[in-house]
């Protein structure tokens, strides 16, 4: 960082890159532009950073010039060969032009073993490198409230946990990887959530319920969820806008099965939660929100929901 590596940082002391200004990246980055500090940002589509440009960020034209420009550098991309290719790339990647003590942090849901490489990259250079991957979606993005999950040197963490603090609560997971696989474990999960709360919702359609009182009355029971808050009343309403697309959970599913195969686990509802996400995209549905999954289900069973109350 600009003034000593052991203050945490501060607008006043830290200059932030930021590489990557999709949905979540746009909403995470303009935290910081709003909280004062100095950031540069990069993004393939350049059009896509005009938001953040507006709000008083630098515009760069690749990661390499925002890595000139910065102490700390925050990547949030679509795949594990985007995350090599704006960071490590030997000419056209961050790490070339990061400073000794500069700090990569990747935020995308990327290879565990990714994480360890840029980490022992970074090192080489005497920088170093955190993987945090988040979870909460467009809204947990927009309000500040994700859950981090962080990788690598804890000390490095915690100077940066004023950064973390903006976009919302920081758990600190372990080493390089750590991070990575808590994110790999959270999709998981989210997965067999989400083919219960779209299987709950068919089945209270075909029952004959009012499918929003129905969302209602489960919701402050066991059966609530964070799935069900944020995507109950988008499925009633047809909005499969991304807060998450499918495409992007097709490749994290996809990076938790081949680290199952690598580890030996058998992980059923995994599985089948990829295939009928894989089946969204199979019908040209990847650039929808995870909340389509409806539309699999709907098939599967030939009914379909329409437009349903939104008294949810």
């Amino acid at each position: 960082m600009a003034t000593s590596a052991t203050e945490p940082a501060s607008p006043s002391n830290t200059r932030v890159g930021w590489i990557g200004t999709g949905v979540m990246g746009r909403s995470m980055c303009g935290h910081l532009i709003k909280a004062g500090y100095t950031v540069t940002v990069f993004n393939r589509t350049l059009s896509k950073a005009y938001p953040l440009v507006n709000l008083g960020a630098k515009l760069a034209d690749s990661p390499h010039a925002v890595a000139s420009q910065s102490d700390v550098i925050f990547s949030i991309v679509g795949f594990p060969s985007d995350v090599r290719s704006v960071l490590v790339d030997p000419t056209y990647g961050a790490l070339s032009a990061l400073r000794p003590g500069g700090v990569l942090v990747d935020m995308t849901t990327s290879d565990p073993s990714l994480a360890v490489e840029i980490a022992a990259a970074a090192s080489a250079k005497g920088c170093s490198a955190i993987d945090a991957p988040v979870s909460g979606g467009d809204r947990g993005a927009q309000n500040g409230t994700l859950a981090i999950f962080t990788g690598g040197d804890e000390e490095v963490v915690h100077r940066l946990n004023p950064l973390f603090a903006l976009m919302g609560k920081v758990n600190y997971m372990g080493g390089p990887g750590k991070g990575q696989y808590a994110k790999l474990a959270n999709q998981i999960t989210i997965a067999s959530t989400m083919v219960g709360l779209v299987e709950g919702i068919v089945y209270a359609f075909k029952a004959g319920l009012d499918v929003g009182l129905y969302l209602d009355a489960i919701s402050t029971g066991a059966a609530g969820s964070k799935s069900l808050d944020l995507y109950g009343s988008r499925i009633m309403r047809r909005d499969f806008d991304p807060g998450f697309f499918v495409n992007h959970f097709v490749k994290d599913l996809g990076i938790c099965l081949k680290e199952c195969q690598s580890m030996g686990l058998a992980l059923p509802g995994l599985a089948l939660a990829q295939q009928l996400y894989v089946s969204l995209k199979a019908h040209g549905e990847g650039n929808l929100g995870t909340q389509a999954l409806i539309l699999a289900l709907e098939r599967l069973n030939n009914v379909s929901l329409g437009v349903l109350s939104t008294s949810t």
